[in-house]
């Protein structure tokens, strides 16, 4: 069976997504991408603001094209009670609903899990929010920039007496969102395992999530007192790994922190009395003498071009490569090979989005269109999901409803 119809893991699988912007819509889009039916509601007229943000071609955003892939947008008002019941009944339908809303919002329509769940106890009912849904901070607004900021991770993100650095990336959404795909699809095991039981409520927030890559920084600090501190471009306690630039202005990144292998960077480098030193045969002799370490492989780098200082790299089997720009990423035939963009076409013309990992080797996911024109899929899905007449839909469209 090849990629193009392949039997995909989450098919038969339905979601509503009533999420907007980033965590909740890129979780529907993994889910997606994977098989599941995602019935995204978007409010009539402008649809989910993404639709607006940054680069906008005819109308609408490139970044909507690649996060609502493969998703029906549905339009309905979720601020009339007609709407919110036509919502009601579509989740009744669902086996997943995908929100992140503020908490208390879905409790205020009506939508709630306690009112959704006692007519559809199988649902498995996804929250994502800034701080969860209990707690003192419950209800605090949840940007990602400041849950970024109170997850610990922007503290170590930067250079030592500067101001914390933020990526140029929605990262506290996009990782909350992975932490939704994965709840849900662990909490659809656990209730196929239960023999097609009870869904349950997964509550993601992003400070949480942002908070689950903190790596050691907890058993430092309690085991040991120690508060780990920003470190620019390197990290701290694994000496050596860094960036470093090259005589062409362009930066590449060496990871030479095994012992055998800051022997073989060393020799490449010039600097054989640094390979055999004993106070640099371990990481922690190496920890103490790193700025020695990196101000020799500093000038070593500065006197050849990327291309040359990789090629010795490479030679030494030293880890390191360059430092990529989405140009460069589109170029470099590893990309390709590995199937890393997927085309779509948006009004006559062609446009890559990305491939969403992980790669399944015999239920591999794809993207089957882009994200559809705001709306597209309400007749269809209204008509074949609830029953509703052509009558119906008129109606609805002139109260304001769809």
């Amino acid at each position: 069976m090849s990629k193009a119809n392949a039997r995909r893991p989450l098919e038969g699988v339905r979601i509503i997504e009533l999420g907007q912007l980033i965590a909740g819509p890129f979780a529907g889009c993994m889910l997606a991408y994977f098989g599941a039916e995602v019935i995204k509601i978007e409010p009539p007229g402008k649809g989910d603001a993404l639709r607006g943000w940054r680069v906008v071609e005819d109308g609408t955003s490139l970044w909507w094209r690649s996060l609502g892939r493969n998703k029906k947008s549905v339009t309905l008002d979720l601020k009339q009670e007609e709407g919110r019941k036509i919502a009601a009944q579509l989740i009744d339908s669902a086996d997943v609903l995908i929100e992140n809303f503020r908490p208390g919002v879905m409790e205020d329509w009506g939508l709630g899990p306690d009112a959704v769940k006692a007519r559809n106890p199988a649902l498995v009912y996804a929250r994502i929010s800034g701080f969860g849904q209990t707690g003192p901070y419950a209800k605090k607004p949840g940007f990602a920039s400041v849950c970024e900021g109170m997850s610990g991770f922007r503290y170590v993100n930067g250079y030592p007496g500067e101001a914390p650095v933020r990526p140029n990336l929605s990262i506290g959404d996009t990782i909350a969102g992975l932490h939704a795909a994965l709840g849900i699809t662990l909490a659809l095991l656990e209730r196929e395992r239960d023999g097609g039981g009870e869904g349950q409520v997964v509550d993601v927030a992003l400070y949480e999530a942002m908070f689950n890559l903190m790596e050691a920084v907890v058993p430092e600090y309690d085991g040991a007192g120690l508060i780990r501190e920003p470190s620019g471009t390197t990290v701290t306690g694994i000496v050596p790994t860094n960036t470093y630039r090259c005589k062409d202005g362009k930066y590449v990144v060496i990871g030479g922190n095994g012992d055998s292998i800051f022997q073989r960077l060393m020799r490449a480098a010039g600097r054989p009395e640094m390979a055999e030193d004993p106070r640099m045969t371990t990481n922690a002799g190496r920890v103490e003498c790193v700025e020695e370490i990196d101000q020799a492989l500093s000038q070593w780098c500065q006197t050849l071009d990327s291309v040359e200082l990789l090629a010795v790299l490479e030679a030494a089997r030293v880890p390191s490569g360059p430092i990529y720009n989405v140009a460069d990423m589109m170029a470099d035939p590893h990309f390709q090979a590995r199937g890393l963009f997927e085309q779509v076409e948006i009004n006559g013309k062609p446009l890559n989005i990305p491939a969403i990992m992980p790669r399944l080797a015999n239920t591999p996911g794809r993207t089957d269109w882009p994200g559809p024109e705001v709306g597209s899929h309400t007749d269809a899905v209204l008509t074949e999901a609830l029953g509703l007449s052509e009558s119906d839909l008129s109606r609805l469209r002139a109260q304001g409803i769809l």
